[in-house]
């Protein structure tokens, strides 16, 4: 007969490790949301925002500046 004990984090990484990875997404989305519970309110004004941005870029009221650029802006700005 096995003795109850608690998993060890290591024991529970190694199972959560070989299942597929739609799982394991699942699982550590889950684990996140632990740590930092969702806030419907905020959440709903985020997904609003991200809309309202993707519509502006779709109708080509705001154009996209690649990453790289402003990253080179940064560096430009901040450098001495």
């Amino acid at each position: 007969m096995q003795e109850d004990r608690p998993v060890k984090a290591d024991e529970l990484i190694a199972q959560a490790s070989s299942l597929p990875v739609e799982e394991r997404a699942f699982i550590a989305d889950s684990i996140l949301r632990t740590l930092n519970p969702p806030e419907s309110d905020i959440d709903r004004k985020w997904a609003q925002v991200a809309k309202r941005r993707l519509a502006e870029l779709q109708t080509g009221e705001v154009h996209a500046v690649p990453g790289t650029e402003v990253f080179a802006r940064i560096w430009e700005r901040f450098t001495p």
